[in-house]
């Protein structure tokens, strides 16, 4: 199967705000992966030289071109170092280098100006201090059964993560359904400035990253920051029952509605079955999904809330619910003999 092209090499650079330090690629060529490994750049991809506090991509621009590379993306501060032996590998490989103030900042405004291609995906973002990937594939398994579905894999939803994740939007993709976590203050606006979501949802504000942020107001603050790219036309969703549900609400640009056992119907009820996973009401139905733990009624609740904003049926909910399986690693039971 021939490779797609995802962006053009004038595209790159506009989205990028870059520089063109050496083409030879003609302005329609482009790339058709990315990567920020170059163990794992492909033939005609994109390789994202990031600075790290212990390896720097840019020492393995030379290798990224040697493995099919035909675009590299380096940053300005790094040019005295490594500006010599890029200019060399890409000369060498007729391949392009761009130069960008940074690095990280690129592949984000990359990914945005690749999701701008795809009008009609309908983007849903999730986050908080837990929850976020199981709330991911309950939602994704119910609006799967009525369109064609993406989601970032595994929790692959980190600043590289999402925007990597990203470039996995293909023209058949209806609905898009995105899980975004934080390391550091601010991750969570350059996010959703990447995905701009028609509809968030927050899972819960926690303890979690306590020790960066500093205090759970902090914590709060962070996440509520999933709305920052409303305009008055979408829609947040923050949990009923969490104490920071009233901040949540404020001062956002668009509709913000509750979601949980009072709030979210046709719920009727849950009911925890220990290792046998946990029951689920809904629309009058029992429904048994394969997910240990009274948390995971919540995780479905949010799930259920997000896809009948999304548009879907009571069935679609009963048979996505239904149909999920554990995430190795993630809830597993194992039994002993």
């Amino acid at each position: 199967m021939a490779n797609v092209m995802l962006m053009t090499l004038n595209a790159l650079v506009e989205a990028v705000q870059g520089t063109l330090l050496y083409t030879g690629l003609s302005a329609k060529a482009g790339f058709a992966s990315v990567a920020i490994d170059s163990r794992k750049v492909s033939k005609a991809g994109l390789f994202i030289a990031l600075p790290g506090s212990s390896q720097d991509g840019h020492q393995y621009i030379s290798g990224a071109f040697d493995s099919g590379a035909s675009i590299v993306l380096m940053q300005e501060d790094r040019l005295d170092a490594y500006r010599k032996v890029a200019l060399e590998a890409a000369k060498q490989h007729d391949g392009a280098l761009i130069v960008v103030p940074n690095t990280l900042r690129a592949l984000q405004q990359a990914a945005r100006a690749y999701l701008d291609q795809f009008p009609g995906l309908f983007k849903i973002g999730i986050t908080g201090s837990s929850g976020k990937t199981t709330v991911k594939e309950l939602t994704a398994a119910i609006l799967g059964q009525e369109h064609r579905v993406i989601m970032n894999e595994g929790n692959l939803n980190s600043e590289t993560g999402l925007p990597l994740s990203v470039f996995s939007v293909r023209s058949e993709h209806q609905i898009g359904v995105f899980e975004m976590g934080m390391n550091r203050r601010g991750e969570i606006s350059e996010l959703a400035a990447v995905l701009r979501p028609d509809i968030a949802l927050i899972t819960n504000i926690g303890t979690a990253h306590i020790g960066i942020l500093g205090s759970k107001d902090a914590i709060a603050e962070e996440k509520k920051a999933i709305f920052s790219q409303f305009n008055g036309n979408q829609i947040g969703l923050i949990p009923e029952y969490d104490a920071y549900a009233d901040y949540l609400q404020q001062d956002v640009k668009g509709t913000i509605k509750l979601y949980g056992p009072r709030s979210t119907l046709p719920f009727g009820g849950g009911r925890n079955l220990a290792l046998d996973g946990i029951e689920f009401i809904w629309n009058g139905k029992t429904i048994k999904i394969a997910l240990a733990g009274q948390h995971n009624i919540l995780n479905a609740l949010a799930a259920a809330a997000l896809a009948q904003e999304a548009g879907a049926s009571n069935e679609a909910i009963e048979k996505g619910l239904s149909s999920v399986k554990p995430l190795f690693g993630r809830g597993e039971i194992f039994k002993g003999p």
